[in-house]
């Protein structure tokens, strides 16, 4: 991972905070840009990959674990490792189930902040690379017919050609012909393969 790719977003209301923050940030060979609020956050047009985002727990308006929520009703998958002065261990707890990578009680060591940011990037890293995979399966998977993927449900029973057959209404050798083209359209070499394809894109096999 390249750190300068990076980029570490700060909602912080304390500008005196916010401003040693994005030192340490920088310091550490990142990117920062910087918000007072979660409104000046939420109204950017696109947010940058890899990143994660350290978060005031207390801010004006919608406060941090708000915040949190908002971003996971979006969909967003974006690391967030908390800071407070006023924490405590239910509202870290909160935040933790939430999906938060850490909560940093204020003032915190440029050594716990730099782990943790870290910690966020491999995270948002891996996250997106499995979004890039469940991309491509679901255009793999969209390229077969409604036969076709009707097969492949059978097929990932670990049911015979003539056992689908006999479920499906039709003759072996048709199925034969079906299982070929999703195991051609699909790209897999096997059955195992096959199964753990389904798997990332969500299909279940044929009762």
């Amino acid at each position: 991972m390249n750190a300068c790719e990076a980029v570490i977003y700060i909602v912080e209301d304390d500008a005196s905070f916010r401003k040693s923050v994005e030192r340490l940030v920088r310091a550490s060979g990142f990117e920062a840009a910087s918000f007072e609020s979660a409104d000046s956050f939420l109204a950017q047009p696109c947010i940058r990959r890899p990143a994660c985002l350290l978060l005031d727990v207390q801010l004006p308006g919608i406060n941090g674990l708000d915040l949190q929520q908002k971003l996971i009703e979006r969909g967003s998958s974006l690391p967030i490792i908390f800071m407070t002065g006023h924490g405590s261990i239910p509202m870290s707890v909160q935040a933790m189930k939430k999906g938060a990578v850490d909560f940093l009680p204020k003032p915190f060591e440029a050594q716990d902040l730099q782990s943790a940011i870290f910690k966020a990037l491999e995270r948002d890293i891996e996250s997106s690379e499995k979004q890039i995979e469940s991309s491509k399966i679901k255009d793999l998977v969209d390229t077969l017919t409604p036969r076709e993927k009707e097969v492949m449900r059978w097929v990932i029973t670990g049911s015979l050609n003539k056992q689908i057959a006999y479920a499906l209404g039709t003759t072996e050798k048709t199925i034969k012909v079906h299982r070929s083209r999703v195991m051609q359209k699909t790209g897999v070499t096997s059955v195992a393969e096959l199964v753990r394809l389904a798997e990332k894109a969500n299909i279940s096999p044929a009762e």
